[in-house]
């Protein structure tokens, strides 16, 4: 039985999970196992019980297979199996003996919602342990009590950023929050600890089952709850914008639920939960964090190659954040710049960071990162005296933006040892980072630069060789599209307002302002001048509004002014000559017109790619447009995007807005293709 029951002298079962397969998963066999376990429970001559697990995880959550396939159709189905599983933990609560949980690895999810059920929760001491109910993240909420049980437990005030934002807590913390009562400092004092409690509480209840039970922080017909309930919504709608329904549910039934008995509650949370499993957004979420999420992160080697000394070349913000996540990941870095001035600037006197003026101190390193500025002639001059330095098998890695790496490659003496590692900005906080692989870039390079991403804690997607790549390629659609309508006359207040209203991270004209208007105006002219293809650019009605602006001066949030202007005290605002000089009253651009060019632009580009062979994994592609440069996350990425969408009514979209706004919206013919036989991405 893969559910192992165990009662000692002392009349105490330890139930011990130990599922088919890797880990303990809530799914159908669970349901069937937990069923059989609280009946013989309920039928035991038992003094108090102990659930743990035998697997390296306590509990892994829910069968996302499972959850992905459920539609509005079958919901009704699907939900008698989510009572029967709550019913069951409602059983194991109200058992009348304590219930303590020793959680001896990760419980997430449903595994926490397992341990909320218990009396009494001890965890094992352990940095690698993390406890949390993730659901948000992949657009759900915690289905088998977790939001009910939760805000009981703590409040409303508390409850909320952990069950909206789906953290995740290490044991230290997890206690510190009240998520658990003790912590345990090895397997034996885990279990001694919960026999302790069961003998010291033999008639142990939830705090929600004793009568007279409310809630600290939130009572019906309070007045000092209405700030709470007031603030709340318009707190979320502020930071979501309405596109992420995930925590506009969990908020409506932590609010709901509170103001009924438990049972009610859970109710209530099981029906939100349904309408958030059927939905789309759910599927595109799954579909992105979970499974292609985890096809990405299993390449490479395993960890097989670890970088044992990292050479970084420029101490700017770009090479001082790689330096720094190197660092703080144990591995060695020298930090090189032009003077030692400038690099111990960029090492800013952290530990395991060397900086250096010297060529000589790059001696014994295994990998070496270029991280100079964005200019072809720089790169060929550092990269050949680094690689001459450096160990001998050292793979040469430039974290360019833009410049193709197969040229790159040429300025060092072993070309097949070169790669790209396009890092983004800011290093410390971004999770991607782009591997490019150049035309001579050998698999083993491939394999070394994917375990030292791995190494880094980084998520790496992968791609060939072009201008821009991936990443910067597709992005830069998104700004420029946007400045294409501002010539046009449409209010740069209003394009700013539907992009963050669409879910992307940032307005297109506050980006812009962030990576430079002359950064942009600078890639422009090496396309030119590579590409006599480009020479449309010259007349783009975009770089001509960018030109007029740094013409006055303002060249982006560096230099203090751009789109937006950056005041000494207080926030940005757009700056207003921007209407005087561009906007049209009769522009006759829609609200949804601006929200589809500014989408369906970088979905497009990201099509051309894929044509191209720069990129040839799907998972690649939405997971580097959300990581990569904030593409609204509810949509699971660009190409998932349309995916949700309908190919054919993507296509239909697209040949409008080619029709009224240009031909860079027309559907290449792959996509028209797929549409036809009904073929997602």
């Amino acid at each position: 039985m893969p559910f192992h029951y165990e009662k000692d002298s002392d009349g105490i079962v330890t139930l011990t999970m130990d599922m088919s397969g890797t880990a303990n998963v809530m799914n159908a066999e669970y349901a069937s196992l937990m069923g059989d376990a609280v009946t013989r429970l309920e039928q035991d001559e038992l003094t108090g019980v102990i659930i743990t697990s035998a697997k390296k995880t306590f509990f892994a959550g829910g069968d996302l297979n499972m959850l992905i396939q459920i539609t509005p159709e079958n919901a009704a189905e699907a939900l008698v199996g989510v009572e029967e599983i709550k019913a069951q933990l409602r059983r194991l609560e109200k058992l009348g003996k304590p219930v303590v949980a020793a959680i001896n690895g990760a419980a997430l999810g449903g595994g926490l919602e397992i341990t909320l059920a218990c009396h009494h929760r001890v965890v094992l001491d352990d940095d690698s342990i993390k406890l949390g109910l993730p659901e948000a993240t992949l657009g759900l909420l915690p289905g088998s009590g977790g939001v009910t049980r939760m805000v009981r437990l703590l409040g409303v005030q508390a409850a909320l950023p952990l069950l909206m934002e789906g953290k995740q807590l290490r044991p230290q913390r997890a206690l510190q929050a009240g998520i658990v009562h003790a912590l345990a400092s090895s397997r034996e004092d885990l279990f001694e600890q919960a026999r302790a409690w069961i003998r010291a509480n033999p008639e142990a209840k939830q705090p929600w089952d004793v009568p007279g039970f409310t809630l600290p922080d939130l009572k019906f017909a309070d007045p000092n709850s209405y700030g709470l309930l007031a603030a709340a919504p318009a707190v979320l709608r502020k930071k979501t914008h309405g596109t992420l329904p995930a925590p506009e549910k969990i908020l409506a039934a932590a609010i709901e639920g509170a103001f009924v008995d438990i049972d009610t509650a859970l109710k209530i949370e099981g029906r939100y939960f349904l309408e958030l499993a059927s939905g789309q957004v759910a599927k595109n979420m799954i579909n992105a964090f979970w499974f292609q999420l985890n096809e990405i992160n299993a390449r490479g080697s395993a960890g097989r190659n670890k970088v044992s000394k990292l050479g970084v070349l420029g101490a700017g913000m770009m090479g001082a954040g790689i330096a720094e996540v190197s660092a703080k990941a144990g591995i060695p870095v020298v930090l090189k710049d032009v003077t030692l001035e400038a690099a111990s600037r960029g090492a800013q006197d952290l530990p395991g960071i060397t900086p250096t003026d010297s060529d000589a101190d790059l001696a014994g390193c295994d990998l070496v990162i270029e991280a100079v500025f964005e200019n072809r002639e720089l790169k060929n001059k550092v990269l050949p005296a680094a690689e001459s330095a450096a160990l001998p098998s050292a793979v040469i890695a430039s974290n360019t933006s833009t410049l193709p790496i197969t040229g790159l490659a040429s300025s060092v003496s072993t070309p097949e040892k070169f790669i790209g590692l396009h890092f983004f900005s800011p290093v410390q906080k971004m999770r991607l980072v782009e591997v490019i692989r150049g035309e001579k870039t050998s698999e083993e390079t491939l394999e070394r630069a994917l375990d030292y991403v791995r190494q880094i804690g980084k998520t790496p997607i992968v791609v060939n060789d072009s201008r821009g790549f991936y990443t910067s390629r597709t992005f830069g659609t998104y700004p420029i599209e946007a400045i294409t309508m501002l010539a046009e006359g449409v209010h740069p207040a209003l394009i700013e307002n539907v992009a963050r209203k669409a879910g992307m991270a940032v307005g297109p004209l506050a980006v812009s302002d962030e990576v430079t208007l002359t950064l942009q105006l600078k890639i422009r002219d090496q396309t030119l001048a590579d590409d006599p293809a480009a020479a449309g650019l010259r007349e783009h009605p975009a770089f001509g509004v960018l030109q007029q602006l740094v013409d006055l001066g303002r060249t982006g949030k560096s230099g203090g002014a751009g789109f937006y202007e950056y005041p000494s005290e207080g926030k940005k605002f757009l700056w207003p000559e921007l209407v005087t000089r561009y906007t049209k009253p009769d522009a006759g651009v829609s609200e949804q017109d601006v929200r589809d060019r500014l989408l369906y632009i970088q979905s497009l580009e990201t099509i051309r790619c894929l044509d191209e062979n720069v990129l040839t994994s799907v998972a690649d592609a939405n997971i580097g447009s959300i990581f990569g440069f904030g593409f609204a996350p509810w949509t699971g990425g660009t190409l998932q995007f349309v995916n949700s969408t309908g190919l054919a009514a993507f296509v239909d979209r697209a040949d409008y807005l080619a029709d009224t706004y240009g031909e860079r919206f027309r559907p290449p013919a792959s996509l028209r293709d797929r549409a036809t036989r009904n073929q997602p991405y």
